[in-house]
């Protein structure tokens, strides 16, 4: 009897480990680089999130990964990461620049810059990230300025944070 449980434990647990992801979570890792002058941001978001995300709101079909995958999607990326991220650095509106996009696995990472920043003393976030396709969706920013270390949990509820360095 005892075998029979451990041998439907040991059958049933590679099944388990195939089914789609059943939590919503971003990161977005923010980094000063005082010698250049620029923050660089990387995130990662689940891919198949974003493409649901952005296929709705655009009404395309981008199909990330695939031979029909769209060309130019860059350009859907970069307008919706321009809607729904926002930064203040030391209370100032920045803009940023996209500078791209890689695959790894079931991830899409995006790199981002902030150029011509002398000093950071605060960073306020808003992180509108996949959270109105996805109500239970959090977005951790972690994020490193002046050799200190500060992260916030953000989420539908709560889109916005204020780092100090």
């Amino acid at each position: 009897m005892k075998f029979k449980k451990v041998l439907v434990i040991i059958l049933l647990l590679p099944l388990l480990s195939f089914t789609a992801h059943k939590y919503y979570l971003s990161l977005t890792q923010i980094e000063y680089k005082s010698e250049s002058k620029s923050i660089q941001i990387t995130i990662n978001v689940f891919m198949d999130d974003i493409e649901t995300a952005l296929n709705k709101v655009f009404n395309i079909d981008l199909q990330l990964t695939t031979s029909r995958e769209l060309l130019n999607n860059d350009i859907y990326f970069k307008k919706y990461l321009k809607e729904k991220l926002q930064f203040k650095i030391n209370t100032t509106p920045v803009n940023f620049n996209y500078i791209g996009k890689e695959y790894d696995g079931d991830l899409v990472f995006f790199y981002l810059e902030i150029d011509n920043i002398n000093n950071v003393d605060t960073i306020e976030i808003e992180n509108k990230i996949l959270t109105h396709h996805f109500p239970e969706q959090q977005n951790l920013v972690k994020s490193k300025a002046n050799k200190k270390h500060k992260s916030i949990l953000l989420s539908a509820k709560t889109d916005k944070g204020l780092l100090k360095f």
